[in-house]
């Protein structure tokens, strides 16, 4: 059976969420709110942090105003999901990973009242303490990842070669 774009597109975006949702259920389940679990010492670690804003908590506490723009999101990314090269399959999985991101944070916002993040990179400093990335989910990989692929498309789209004209007189 062979998948068009929207199916395609959409059992991505399906995937992205099941795998995020399921993440955060079980970093719910099995650790209380701040706790952290060390993967690889001074380089990474599980975390169970909550987020009411945006990227780098960015609009802190603004929820509801996030959600409403995720939706907006969402909803302008379908409406003109022509623009995005969906005929082509980088353009397909680069869409799916956003839309799935974008519901898999929209779906946490709507139903416990903030994102839970749970991935942290980090680094010791020398006098102490830690520096590091902002924690973060699949979701926000899954757009990352999508908004990366579509500049990576665009990109290889203006530099590709354009056909040549038929000449006349060829069959």
């Amino acid at each position: 059976m062979s998948l068009g774009a929207d199916q395609r597109m959409g059992l991505i975006a399906l995937e992205v969420f099941l795998a995020d949702q399921t993440a955060k259920y079980l970093v719910r389940r099995s650790m209380s709110l701040t706790d952290e679990h060390v993967v690889i010492d001074g380089f990474f670690k599980f975390v169970h942090w909550h987020n009411t804003g945006a990227a780098f908590s960015f609009a802190d506490n603004h929820n509801a105003a996030l959600a409403a723009t995720s939706c907006c999101a969402f909803g302008l990314l379908v409406w003109f999901r022509k623009r995005f090269d969906v005929d082509q399959i980088l353009g397909q999985v680069a869409l799916g990973l956003i839309l799935g991101g974008i519901v898999g944070n929209l779906a946490d916002r709507m139903f416990i009242g903030h994102v839970v993040d749970f991935l942290r990179f980090y680094l010791y400093q020398r006098g102490g303490g830690e520096i590091g990335f902002a924690a973060f989910n699949i979701a926000d990989s899954a757009i990352c990842v999508g908004a990366g692929l579509m500049l990576l498309h665009s990109f290889w789209a203006q530099t590709a070669p354009a056909p040549a004209p038929a000449r006349s007189g060829d069959s």
